[in-house]
């Protein structure tokens, strides 16, 4: 697999293009890039964020026989908006309406441990009232998409970001020893110990009564 820019978005300097050695079929595959990250939150702000992989191409025509194909990785709830935000940026960045373009592919991928928690690192870009600023979070979660939902939620109430104007860069999984934010960091201690204070009782609880339930026991 060969790494090269593609000569058209070089002028950017933002996009990368994947292709084979010999290509198949003719057929190039171009990755954009991970700022693509959208998703709007109207009736859907309860829900978790899902990881997309939305793969798709012009229709074909008689001067172009096999148009290349763009991917996306998007996160959004369901499939719905996970398409409908690939030709939204598709059209931006592309010139493709929905009309003379097709889906591919819009798959939705798993976590490969789900069940073990990892520090995830997100750079990211967003604008605010005053201009455009660059920032590096840190979450601790099971899956990709937990740790961006969790960066969606946290920008929206830290910094009053929309979520339109959040553009996430890169975003992967780093070691204990890379962390840098002390909200993470306190979490990999191996003898760490959560107190519980407050509990109420369950073996001789009764289902009706006037007292107020006792919650602190020595």
């Amino acid at each position: 697999m060969i790494w090269c820019k593609d000569s058209h978005l070089e002028k950017r300097g933002r996009f990368q293009s994947v292709c084979w050695d010999p290509p198949p079929h003719h057929m190039i595959l171009l990755q954009l890039p991970l700022c693509l990250h959208d998703c709007y939150f109207h009736a859907e702000k309860k829900r978790k964020l899902k990881e997309y992989h939305v793969v798709g191409r012009r229709i074909p025509t008689d001067t172009l026989k096999t148009p290349p194909l763009f991917k996306m990785r998007i996160f959004a709830p369901d499939h719905v908006v996970a398409k409908s935000r690939y030709w939204y940026f598709i059209k931006k960045l592309k010139k493709i309406k929905k009309t003379r373009g097709e889906i591919v592919l819009c798959q939705q991928r798993y976590e490969k441990r789900p069940l073990t928690i990892k520090n995830y690192g997100i750079w990211l870009r967003y604008d605010s009232r005053s201009g455009t600023h660059n920032m590096y979070r840190e979450y601790r979660d099971m899956s990709t998409a937990g740790a961006v939902t969790q960066c969606y939620r946290d920008m929206g109430a830290r910094h009053r970001a929309r979520a339109h104007s959040i553009q996430i860069i890169r975003i992967e999984a780093i070691a204990a020893g890379k962390c840098r934010r002390p909200a993470v960091k306190q979490f990999h201690n191996s003898k760490i110990k959560f107190p519980m204070p407050h509990q109420t009782p369950r073996h001789y609880r009764d289902r009706f009564t006037t007292a107020k339930p006792k919650t602190y026991f020595k």
